[in-house]
């Protein structure tokens, strides 16, 4: 029992819970329920504590869909719940003496809060005490100097023992060893920490005993017992009869929490009846505790007892102390002081955040619960009153429907486009004087619905484009914004099915999806198709998508592409037309029209007519815009029969594009004549054809002969340079070839391409030749017989004459190097 350690557990187990249930309905969809249980202390980590769920009448499912969780607001969490089976599990060691201290019952709460809806439920646990601490004493002797002439009945108080264990297992009661000279008596305080003193029952004889020793023995009420001890050793002195006396047995004060150091509290006197030095009388605490050693102390000669430590409202409301009043005899007298603490408002509200939602989607209605929040003011009274607001104008409120307890709601619609982030400031103030609060920001980020369709930067869209366009290039640049966010802002352009001219749009057009580029998808020709017409549909990523629609003109604009036909005069199959002219015409006589259209369309299509060459061109004139060829003065007889006009016909366009056309005219009165001068004229066309031909071929011929005899010139220096390599080759020097730039091998040496092209082209007017040398270098076309050392030419020569007198003669001259 004097050993001081803990009671064995072997074969028993602490398991009694004591269950107390009440729970509070109301009509509002929150239910507030208050579940207590008793547990002894340092029960093993997992022991089941008790079923919340069935305790509280609610499924295991309603935990887990409720997302049930324990909010303690304290720093070590002692329980734990386990949503899956609802019950409640120790979660660390409990120490009820680390806990609770000396406080009874000891117990610790906490909240169970469940969501959707919200529910709020209270749970005790009381802390049960085992008996694992043995009395124990400060001090390992207590030493008392008496006077033999203490009278009968005189008190010494004794240093009390400390029991960290409550209630039954606290300390009971103390044992005096037998002796002739005290008795012990045991008294209580009113926190119920009982204390002993001896009380002398037989006169001290120092001559006789000198000094005594004895022992004191606390005991505690805990099965099996426990108990502490300490020495007792008594100094009888001489001759000092009288104690000091305290004028009161029991001093009150009160003093301010956070008091300053050295601020007076209260003053104890006492008094000895006494003379000289037996009658100083010094001031001591009595047994007190080391926690309030360290926030009073005493003035051991006038008795003032002032604040030393810190005082704090909130660990303890009221202090009580014994002083003792010892004279210089060692005689002693006691009294108690209690001070009262008066709390003063030096504590914040505390805000502890329970749940908080981030991201909100933006079509949450009015009221949707974002967070909820748990504030306390450890203060009391006003002090400890405590409210809640929200400091900035948002669409947002703040309510309470439990203790302590807040809710922030949404009070308006959200709109992601309009504020896509709020910094939510929550002030907690309390009604203390001066005021103190305490704020806490949120970071609301809103996420997007799609709720906005694309909107196009223009309402019509148009472009223009040149025709004859090379397929695939870029026309024009749909832009549309969506204001959502994301996949919802995710623009996607598309042709909406439409007939142009009979054909699908999209054998016009087509669109880029991502980027909204325009393309054409074919040549436009402006002859066919002026313009085309579609709709363009920009459409989100959003579920459901949201689309708009744009008209789109494409305008396609003209280019001087064709040239102008001659409707007449006109040749057909090698007959001659001709115009007659009667030698009696007057100036202005219409001799004919040259009718000519241009399928082009604006100052493309506008056509001018001038006369290029003419037999005498001081007898015809043509009309600037109409073609119209009239004479410019009067027909004699020194003009020539046969009149030949080469008119010229030229659209406005730029570059311009013409046409030629050859009116003959005959200055004659009578038709035989026209014939006769017309078969002349025919003969001395095909005698100047020949004369051309002739030419062209002996041009043609000349530059042949020229171009062999580089080809053989540039083949001897080859020869030379091979011959060159071989002298090296048989030498005992290194060979390091050299290949001359383009140089290519292909089945034998060479670096000249072997396809050549001469084209040499007539005109039938200008009587020129054009010689043009073209090259094929993709066309190398070779063949090589090892056992044949000379070079083969050959000369091909293609003639194209076309059946018409006039008609354009075209030579090509191909030589190949084999």
């Amino acid at each position: 029992m004097a050993n001081g350690k803990p009671p064995s557990t072997d074969g028993r187990k602490w398991r009694i819970v004591c269950l107390h249930l009440s729970f509070v309905l109301f009509l509002n969809p929150t239910v507030d329920g208050n579940i207590r249980y008793s547990i002894p202390e340092e029960m093993k980590k997992g022991s089941v504590i008790g079923n919340v769920a069935q305790d509280l009448g609610l499924d295991v499912k309603r935990l887990l869909s409720g997302r049930a969780r324990i909010v303690t607001g304290e720093s070590v969490e002692y329980t734990k719940l386990l949503t899956n089976k609802g019950t409640l599990v120790v979660n660390e060691r409990i120490d009820r003496e680390q806990l609770c201290g000396d406080l009874t019952p000891c117990s610790f709460s906490f909240e169970v809060i469940l969501e959707n809806p919200t529910e709020l439920h209270h749970v005790t646990v009381e802390i049960t005490d085992i008996n694992d601490h043995s009395p124990t004493f400060k001090r390992n002797d207590i030493r008392f100097e008496i006077s033999e002439s203490a009278n009968t009945g005189a008190r010494f108080s004794l240093t009390s023992a400390e029991d960290q264990d409550v209630g039954l297992n606290s300390l009971r009661e103390y044992f005096l060893t037998d002796n002739g000279y005290f008795v012990l008596k045991q008294h209580s305080n009113t926190d119920g920490k009982k204390y002993a003193e001896m009380v002398l029952q037989k006169p001290l004889d120092r001559e006789t005993l000198p000094s005594l020793s004895l022992k004191l023995i606390a005991v505690d009420g805990g099965n099996p017992q426990r108990s502490g001890t300490v020495n007792i050793n008594i100094i009888v002195l001489d001759v000092n009869d009288n104690a000091p006396v305290f004028n009161q047995s029991v001093y009150k004060a009160a003093v301010m929490e956070n008091a300053a150091f050295g601020n007076f509290v209260v003053t104890v006197n006492a008094t000895d009846a006494d003379f000289g030095s037996n009658s100083l009388v010094t001031y001591h605490f009595s047994d007190m505790d080391s926690s309030l050693r360290d926030v009073f102390a005493i003035d051991e000669k006038s008795g003032v007892i002032s604040v030393k430590g810190s005082i704090d409202f909130e660990k303890n409301k009221k202090y009580e102390m014994r002083i003792d009043a010892k004279d210089q005899g060692g005689l002693t007298d006691s009294c108690k002081v209690i001070v009262d603490v008066t709390d003063v408002n030096d504590n914040a509200p505390m805000m502890s955040v329970m749940s908080f939602t981030s991201p909100v989607s933006e079509d949450s209605s009015p009221g949707t619960t974002i967070g909820i929040i748990n504030v306390k003011d450890i203060d009391s009274a006003e002090n400890g009153q405590v409210t809640c607001r929200i400091e900035q104008n948002a669409p947002f409120k703040i309510k309470s429907n439990l203790r302590n307890y807040y809710t922030l709601l949404t009070d308006a619609p959200l709109d992601r486009e309009r504020v896509s982030e709020y910094n939510i400031t929550v002030v907690a103030t309390d009604a203390g004087l001066p005021t103190l609060w305490t704020k806490k920001s949120f970071n609301l980020k809103v996420s997007d619905v799609n709720d906005n369709a694309p909107v196009f930067a223009r309402a019509v869209n148009s472009a223009v484009i040149t025709e004859n366009n090379p397929p695939g290039v870029s026309i024009l640049t749909m832009n549309a914004k969506d204001p959502d966010h994301s996949q919802n802002a995710r623009v996607s352009y598309i042709l909406e099915d439409a007939r142009i001219g009979g054909a699908p749009v999209s054998d016009y057009i087509s669109i880029n999806a991502e980027s909204g580029v325009i393309h054409a998808a074919r040549s436009y020709d402006y002859e066919q198709i002026k313009e085309l017409i579609f709709i363009v549909r920009a459409q989100d990523g959003g579920s459901p998508a949201l689309s708009s629609n744009v008209s789109v003109r494409i305008l396609i604009q003209d280019q001087n592409d064709n040239a102008p036909q001659i409707l007449y005069p006109v040749l057909t199959g090698g007959s001659l037309l001709a115009e007659m002219v009667p030698r009696s015409a007057d100036v202005g006589f219409l001799v004919t029209k040259v009718v000519a259209v241009d399928v082009d369309s604006g100052q493309n299509a506008w056509l001018s007519f001038r006369v290029h060459k003419a037999t005498d061109r001081a007898l015809f004139e043509v009309g600037l815009h109409n073609g119209e060829i009239r004479t410019v003065r009067q027909v004699t007889d020194k003009d020539a029969v046969k009149q030949r006009l080469t008119v010229v016909v030229e659209d406005n366009g730029r570059p311009s594009r013409s046409a030629t056309v050859i009116v003959n005219v005959v200055v004659a009165d009578s038709f035989p004549q026209v014939l006769s001068e017309f078969t002349d004229l025919s003969m001395h066309d095909k005698e100047y054809n020949d004369q051309l031909t002739f030419y062209l071929v002996l041009a043609l011929a000349v530059v042949s002969f020229l171009f062999i005899i580089c080809l053989l010139l540039i083949i001897s220096v080859k020869v030379y340079r091979w011959r060159q390599s071989r002298v090296l080759y048989h030498s005992n020097l290194p060979v390091i070839p050299y290949y001359p730039p383009r140089y290519s091998d292909t089945l034998g040496t060479g670096t000249l391409p072997h396809v050549y092209n001469y084209e040499v082209c007539r005109t039938n007017d200008s009587r020129k030749s054009d010689c043009k040398l073209g090259r094929a270098p993709s066309h190398n076309v070779m063949t090589m017989d090892p056992h044949f050392t000379g070079t083969m030419q050959k000369l091909h020569i293609e003639k194209n004459i076309m059946d018409e007198p006039d008609s354009p003669l075209e030579v090509r001259l191909h030589y190949f190097q084999y």
